[in-house]
């Protein structure tokens, strides 16, 4: 590992960050593309109930998954803290005892996906001709959900080291088994929404022991900063300090997800074909978010480490440049979405009613390609300064009381439109933008009081 483009405390802050969130952004990309090929593979070579129970299916496969990697987030922020203090014999303790957490919270989501997963279809009102394949679905990836929290657990640990090259390493060999699977599972052998959860697990499997066997070399070549012992595989002090700061984010995660399930439910009561275009408009959008999302998860380690070194004026000079970054990505996307929306949406189905809902809930979703890169890269350097607290606050503000309330009453209007209940999301994440520079200049005056009141008095 190169401990040069690892130590983000000195040199080019554009330069580094850009380098350290690309393959981030890879590596998200290609996680994506799990969801985004069961969706086309599906509705090229599946039914419209299967394209459904897909598009409900992985919303809630999306719920464990996040909250998940929210929930890690606390080790990338302590890792990533530990090196800038050179406090790196902190590291072990951290992981082993993380491990046995996310081992006990993998068994409790087995449980309920497995046991539960007809009633959950029917509580996400999934349409009557899909409730059964969405039910196989969600138990599938029920099954496989220890592969998957691995895969996620084993990401942060190396992101918190400033490795960001490693996770894109294995998640393109899952990527590529996933779209094989597909293809013989769904296109070959008929399996429908079955084949795509099955290649799913598959996948999420491969990465996982891909990544074991990475991590396993490079502490034989003694290339990792900490090692790690089987007393470590406990619960301990730093496994308290981690979930402190990745309770919070994974509580607002599982919250909003939640609420996002009860978009998904909104839309469904709007019909099949509602249903699916709205699945399919949800595979381009979390393609539109993995930028922000990239921002965020690169900002937090390069703000802790530098928060870890005492040099707070860096990790600002970070957060804009994360602002100003992603800004001018979000422009782009969001002129490609809203002017070329009908064509990305056409690539997963040649139904054109299906196209064209798609469509016009990106027309109304677009905006929030710029929204999300700026409200993101503020969120990652709070998390990077253990803000956690705050950013659950601002986050379950403007997801509960501004776009669940929003896209439900546009729903439930005469003639609903699925572009008016895509609004909800821009006006969620602008709410969320003023929310975040009101806490940013409160802290930094209460700040100055408390350098201002702790120097000394000036001697004449």
């Amino acid at each position: 590992m190169d401990n040069a483009k690892s130590d983000f405390t000195q040199g080019s802050i554009s330069k580094k960050l850009v380098a350290f969130m690309m393959p981030i952004l890879g590596a998200l990309v290609l996680q994506a593309a799990y969801g985004a090929v069961d969706l086309l593979v599906v509705g090229r070579f599946g039914t419209t109930s299967g394209l459904s129970a897909v598009s409900t299916g992985s919303n809630v496969l999306n719920l464990a998954t996040f909250v998940v990697t929210q929930l890690a987030m606390g080790m990338t922020v302590l890792i990533a803290r530990y090196i800038g203090e050179k406090h790196q014999e902190n590291i072990g303790p951290l992981i082993g005892s993380s491990c046995v957490v996310f081992a006990m919270i993998s068994a409790v989501l087995f449980a309920v996906m497995v046991g539960f997963a007809r009633p959950i279809s029917i509580l996400m009102q999934a349409p009557d001709e899909a409730v059964g394949l969405t039910s196989i679905y969600v138990r599938i990836c029920g099954a496989g959900i220890f592969f998957i929290v691995a895969y996620n657990v084993l990401a942060a640990i190396f992101r918190g080291l400033g490795d960001s090259k490693s996770p894109l390493i294995f998640v393109t060999v899952a990527c590529v088994i996933n779209v094989i699977g597909d293809l013989v599972l769904v296109a070959g052998f008929h399996l429908d929404a079955a084949g795509a959860a099955l290649a799913t697990v598959f996948a999420q499997a491969a990465s996982v022991v891909f990544a074991l066997v990475l991590l396993a070399k490079r502490a034989a070549k003694k290339e990792l900063p900490f090692t790690i012992t089987r007393s470590d595989f406990r619960l301990n002090k730093q496994c308290r300090r981690a979930l402190k700061i990745g309770l919070p984010l994974a509580l607002q995660e599982c919250l909003t997800q939640i609420s996002f399930l009860a978009l998904c439910a909104f839309v469904n009561r709007l019909g099949l074909e509602a249903s699916s275009g709205y699945g399919v408009a949800c595979k381009i959008v979390s393609f539109v978010m993995l930028i922000p999302s990239a921002l965020m998860q690169s900002m937090a380690s390069f703000v802790s480490q530098n928060v870890g070194a005492g040099n707070e004026k860096r990790a600002k000079k970070a957060m804009f440049t994360g602002i100003g970054i992603g800004a001018v990505i979000g422009c782009l996307v969001f002129i490609l979405i809203l002017f070329k929306g009908d064509l990305l949406t056409g690539i997963f189905t040649p139904d054109a009613t299906v196209v064209q809902n798609g469509y016009d809930y990106l027309k109304g979703f677009a905006s929030d390609a710029i929204l999300t890169a700026i409200l993101f890269s503020m969120i990652g350097y709070f998390n990077g300064h253990d803000k956690t607290l705050w950013v659950m606050i601002q986050g379950l503000t403007q997801t509960l009381l501004v776009r669940l309330p929003l896209a439900y009453y546009m729903s439930i209007q005469p003639n609903a439109s699925l572009t008016n209940i895509g609004f909800a999301a821009p006006a969620s994440s602008l709410v969320g933008i003023m929310l975040n520079v009101i806490f940013y200049i409160w802290v930094n005056r209460k700040n100055k009081m408390i350098r201002k009141e702790s120097s000394p008095p000036l001697r004449l």
